[in-house]
């Protein structure tokens, strides 16, 4: 399973991908704000430190608002980097004509806010690269996140459907590992959850405990 990085905090981006993990990165207009810099000034440093697909949303209502957003994104990323960029559109009838449109025009697309299989099936139809079905807040309104990821991944499977599944909205590390164990192509990850899941409290005593049996050995 690739590993995401759900952030736009260059801080975080530079430090985790330098653990050899990261296989992209997905931004939000949240994201971006919290982050206190400019947006371009932001993209440009993140695909100079990641290699892989980079998620930039659109705002607009309309498809063809969508579209014309889509490629204004894409025109602000560097050439060498385009084949990178992911357009992230909401899953939303006009969200999937503007997904046909950008399929057409070579573009990859991440539906994003999916909450249902039915909506992955259609998003991926439409033509999208990637589907992100947010399971934490299923999870917040009393229904099981992962039911749907089990549910999309088994109907992929089916009819060797190509988009990939992005678990998004994940609050904990077990959520990652039900990712994993269900089949999702990727799960997004915010940084303070991928420091979590790097950590273990034996790991920490062991460590102290070599190094203190080394202080021990004569040298």
């Amino acid at each position: 399973m690739k590993i995401f990085i759900d952030t736009a905090d260059l801080d975080e981006i530079r430090e985790i991908a330098s653990w050899g993990i990261v296989d992209g990165v997905t931004t939000n207009p949240t994201l971006v704000k919290k982050s206190g810099r400019s947006f371009n000034e932001i993209i440009e440093e993140i695909f100079e430190i990641v290699d892989g697909p980079i998620s930039l949303e659109v705002i607009s209502e309309k498809a063809d608002d969508m579209v014309k957003e889509a490629k204004g994104l894409v025109s602000k990323v560097n050439q060498k980097y385009r084949k990178n960029v992911a357009i992230k559109v909401p899953m939303t009838p006009e969200g999937l004509k503007a997904t046909k449109k950008l399929k057409k025009e070579g573009i990859k697309i991440n539906v994003t806010l999916v909450f249902s299989a039915n909506q992955a099936l259609l998003a991926a139809k439409a033509g999208a690269t990637f589907v992100s079905p947010f399971i934490g807040r299923l999870d917040d309104i009393g229904q099981e996140g992962m039911q749907i990821v089990e549910e999309i991944a088994e109907i992929f499977t089916n009819y060797d459907i190509e988009t990939e599944v992005i678990v998004a909205s994940i609050r904990h590390p077990i959520h990652v590992i039900e990712a994993a164990r269900l089949g999702a192509d990727i799960a997004t990850i915010p940084p303070g959850i991928i420091r979590k899941m790097a950590k273990h409290s034996l790991t920490d005593i062991g460590i102290k405990s070599f190094l203190k049996d080394w202080e021990k050995v004569k040298k």
